[in-house]
């Protein structure tokens, strides 16, 4: 599944010496590598990858445990602990706000529903949407979850996931279809994926209903694995209308890209 990356080394940051907290900048670095390492790693691990002192980790990471945001597995390694939910699902419903203006413009530069998704464990999780001003239009409830071979954010998303990650994601989540027309077999699935690296695009082509066609891209660099969309009826969003619509949805990707990775508020 794509990460962020964390930072290469503590000693290659510049933020301690411009009046950053250095000891908070250690902390977050280390939750963040491990998110990257499948949220449980041991010490020397961490240290081997951040190149900080076995000690100074084993102070952080005492700290983070006694505060409940890192729990210590009985084998001795570290795991991501509870109250990073809470704060995961608050800066998760933030991230839908602040995606809004951004799916607003697509709409307007479409005519179509935009929609955000994130990749949230095996499911697809809609988190923010903007409707189309057309009496016929797309809906899609946010919160609703859905799997991601039916999906062109789900597409999007696996992109470049590495081939046996996703094959394990479709073992454990099954191929069920939802129109004649979803790819129900992971080779043909992984035959999608190589076609959305090599055009810069997804396509769900009544594969999740019928009638709908959707076009979806990720944002890149997004702090958490996202991707925008617009959907609408198959007789709008046609093959000549996609070549005018990609561009636009790659736009407003890298627009919204820049926003979310800035330390100031997005802004449309």
């Amino acid at each position: 599944m794509p990460t962020s990356s964390a930072s290469a080394t503590d000693a290659s940051k510049p933020a301690a010496a411009s009046g950053g907290v250095q000891s908070l900048e250690r902390a977050f670095d280390l939750l963040e590598r491990m998110a990257d390492a499948g949220g449980e790693v041991g010490l020397s691990e961490l240290s081997a990858s951040s190149g900080l002192p076995l000690p100074t980790i084993h102070r952080l990471m005492r700290t983070l445990v006694a505060c409940g945001y890192v729990r210590q597995q009985p084998n001795r390694r570290y795991s991501l602990g509870p109250r990073l939910i809470r704060l995961g699902e608050s800066a998760s419903r933030l991230l839908g706000t602040w995606a809004r203006p951004y799916l607003a413009r697509l709409v307007e530069e479409t005519g179509e529903t935009a929609n955000m998704a994130l990749l949230d464990g095996d499911e697809i999780v809609y988190v923010a949407q903007v409707p189309s001003k057309h009496s016929m239009r797309m809906f899609t409830e946010v919160g609703r979850r859905v799997l991601p071979h039916s999906t062109g954010v789900g597409k999007a998303l696996l992109a470049h996931t590495p081939p046996d990650e996703v094959r394990a994601l479709l073992a454990r989540t099954g191929m069920p279809a939802a129109t004649e027309k979803t790819i129900t077999t992971p080779e043909g699935f992984l035959d999608a994926l190589e076609q959305v690296r090599r055009v810069g695009y997804a396509v769900d082509d009544n594969e999740q209903e019928i009638g709908v066609r959707c076009l979806a891209v990720s944002v890149p660099n997004s702090p958490t694995a996202a991707a925008v969309s617009i959907s609408g009826p198959a007789g709008r969003v046609t093959e000549a209308a996609t070549d005018r619509i990609v561009p636009i949805l790659q736009e407003v990707a890298q627009d919204l890209s820049v926003a979310l990775t800035s330390t100031s508020p997005p802004q449309s």
